[in-house]
């Protein structure tokens, strides 16, 4: 037992003895899996053997990812090249979200996307547009194509913004990059709205994910790169939340002053060896 709070709980309901417990695991993709960059990246060593071990055990297993550079069916290709067992029904990414939000509420985008995620858009209405939807464009991301959605917005009674994410930066294999939502921010100031964010850390997001898993939000794990997105956004939603040493990770996360991952690993071989390892006790 450990005191918090002024209260005894039980060691076994943190990381990594909740393991014994769960019934399924959520893993972000980039930096976790494999850094993106040329070609279709690296993948992180002893990633592909940890989602194999996962698949072999009696654990569920999803992928969560704000990954908005591609339609879903290359992305996991993609990830099937660098040698994952992965398919797209197990993969979720923010676009048909987006989509399935547009459809509810009959809304037409002005999309500031990446090229390769415009085939996802193909069946949605984008004439005379009564909202704006911003994804990671990365070099599309021109002064050109951010005022044109600014334009789309300001000119709107009622101005609608959706961000595929929120994310400040993710890594590449050659360092940092700006991520969507440095340009969401740049939009809300502009047009003094507030984005609706679809995708991590989205707790509707989150929960689509546990009900596709058929689970409650304390059965499942998410392990991510990302403090604030990832374990952040699960712990919200009644999760545990692992960050893992590789991706985006700084040091400074272990001292974030409001988000405090339950575990801390090096990545995500040990975060799975140790989930295992629990489950044999």
């Amino acid at each position: 037992m450990r005191m918090r709070s002024g209260h005894f709980v039980m060691a076994d309901e943190g990381w990594p003895g909740c393991a014994k417990s769960l019934k399924g695991v959520i893993l972000d993709m980039c930096g976790v899996l494999y850094d993106s960059g040329e070609g279709d990246g690296v993948a992180i060593p002893g990633s592909i053997e940890a989602v194999r071990r996962l698949k072999e055990s009696d654990l569920q297993l999803r992928f969560c990812t704000n990954e908005t550079q591609a339609t879903r069916e290359k992305f996991v290709a993609k990830l099937q090249r660098l040698g994952f067992d992965i398919s797209a029904s197990e993969v979720f990414p923010p676009a048909p979200a987006a989509i399935a939000v547009l459809k509810d509420r009959s809304l037409r985008p002005h999309l500031l996307v990446h090229d390769g995620l415009l085939p996802e858009f193909d069946g949605v209405d984008k004439t005379n547009p009564n909202c704006v939807i911003i994804g990671d464009a990365a070099e599309y991301f021109s002064y050109q194509n951010l005022n044109e959605a600014f334009r789309v917005l300001i000119g709107l009674e009622k101005p609608v913004l959706f961000s595929l994410g929120q994310g400040k930066y993710y890594k590449e294999t050659d360092g940092l990059k700006l991520d969507v939502g440095v340009y969401m921010k740049a939009l809300e100031y502009a047009c003094d709205l507030k984005a609706e964010v679809i995708g991590k850390p989205s707790p509707t997001f989150f929960q689509s994910v546990l009900n596709d898993m058929g689970l409650q939000s304390h059965e499942a794990l998410m392990i991510g790169d990302d403090l604030l997105n990832d374990v952040g956004g699960a712990q919200h939603c009644g999760m545990k939340g692992v960050q893992v040493r590789t991706g985006k990770y700084r040091p400074s996360d272990e001292r974030h002053p409001t988000v405090m991952a339950d575990g801390t690993v090096d990545n995500l071989a040990q975060a799975v060896e140790l989930i295992l390892n629990q489950r044999r006790r």
